[in-house]
């Protein structure tokens, strides 16, 4: 793996994508995504995360972070680890999700094709970090992480979007506190 998709220096933020195998849209539900919003807020709290960006959307996850502790990739690691047994829990659980016996069947299928799994795999391996070591690039994957619901089609203005911290950067209150990069 090249040592661009590796966190090399802890003192700088990284822009990581994390994503659902196969691209499937697993996140659709509020309740699928909260787990992740508590998630990360753990981590905050309790790991030395530092959260500067986050968008959650259907199917992947982009987050600008830091670390105050432990390594990234031990806190990545984690937050994935937990954040795929709740959600495959909480799909099992939900008789309202139309999809279930179908995501569950994949999950499972995919779980098995890959040793690192107890039973699912939720989340497709890596994070894809990218070191953020200018402030050119920063506002380039700020700006792209933000609008990604706009491109989605879902909202006109990216502060509109609840699962994201652009309504953080236009001067409100999103759903976990995070640091401004400025």
């Amino acid at each position: 793996m090249s040592s661009n998709y590796k966190f090399d220096d802890q003192e700088r933020p990284y822009f990581v994508t994390f994503s659902v195998v196969r691209w499937i849209d697993a996140l659709t539900k509020r309740e699928y995504k909260d787990i992740i919003v508590d998630s990360i807020k753990y981590c905050i709290e309790n790991k030395g995360l530092e959260l500067y960006a986050r968008v959650i959307m259907s199917n992947h996850v982009h987050l600008i972070i830091g670390t105050r502790d432990k390594p990234m990739q031990n806190i990545l690691r984690d937050l994935k680890r937990h954040t795929s047994k709740k959600i495959t829990k909480a799909i099992s659980e939900n008789m309202q999700e139309s999809r279930r016996e179908w995501m569950l069947w994949f999950f499972e299928r995919e779980g098995k094709a890959n040793p690192n799994n107890e039973q699912y795999q939720f989340w497709q391996q890596g994070n894809h970090p990218i070191e953020l070591w200018s402030s050119a690039v920063m506002d380039q994957k700020l700006d792209y992480l933000h609008n990604n619901p706009v491109t989605a089609g879902w909202v006109d203005e990216p502060e509109h979007y609840l699962y994201s911290s652009a309504r953080d950067y236009a001067g409100g209150k999103g759903l976990i506190d995070i640091t401004l990069m400025v």
